[in-house]
């Protein structure tokens, strides 16, 4: 914020954000066994200003790549810490520009997954002759389970989980017969965790 001019947040100085973003990065607690614990590195899970300290500092880390891949006209994506990016440069360029990546920080390790298919959170993006296709990316460890029908939860959830997996299908599926599977899985998955045939046919008509 400093570097960018910002002396004040909606009317908060810089130095008040500062202290308050370090309590909570370095005063979290937890129960474990009956004994508190004070969490050593980093910030809680789920915590939306967690979030925010993750982007700002995967901002810094990637500015240099981010750079390195426009000027060759190559795509990046990032969500959190998930990044996926294209290069047509050799595979020992693109380990070196990893290996300086992995040593912007200590405590940051880039796992890494190169090749013509790779997974990207939930879609398998595969290079076919320079041309980039998609489908959906399921674990070979995935179990075939969602939230149960039978579950105490809202009926908003129930018509969520289905229409996500029907958006899935729809915007990854490179084929209609790839579609076609992905829906006729679906619909088993659906129907093994106890949701009827007619909310299923109802969420995939709507």
């Amino acid at each position: 914020l400093v570097q960018h001019g910002y002396q004040k947040v909606q009317n908060i100085p810089i130095d008040i954000i500062r202290k308050l973003a370090l309590i909570v990065i370095k005063e979290n607690v937890f129960v474990y066994e009956k004994k508190f614990y004070r969490q050593a590195i980093g910030g809680a899970m789920g915590s939306a200003f967690t979030l925010t300290l993750a982007n700002i500092f995967m901002w810094k880390w990637e500015k240099q790549l981010v750079h390195r891949l426009k000027v060759s006209n190559e795509i990046y994506g990032r969500y959190v810490d998930d990044i996926f990016f294209t290069s047509n440069d050799s595979l020992e360029c693109i380990d070196q520009m990893l290996d300086e990546a992995n040593n912007f920080h200590p405590n940051i390790k880039l796992v890494r997954q190169i090749g013509r298919s790779v997974p990207f959170l939930d879609v398998l993006i595969e290079n076919r002759k320079g041309t980039l296709t998609t489908s959906v990316y399921h674990k070979e460890a995935a179990e075939p389970y969602v939230v149960p029908f039978g579950s105490d939860h809202p009926g908003h959830v129930f018509r969520n989980t289905a229409d996500t997996a029907i958006t899935r299908a729809v915007r990854y599926s490179r084929t209609l017969s790839e579609f076609e599977e992905e829906i006729r899985q679906m619909k088993l998955m659906f129907l093994y965790n106890e949701y009827s045939s007619r909310h299923i046919h109802r969420r995939l008509t709507t």
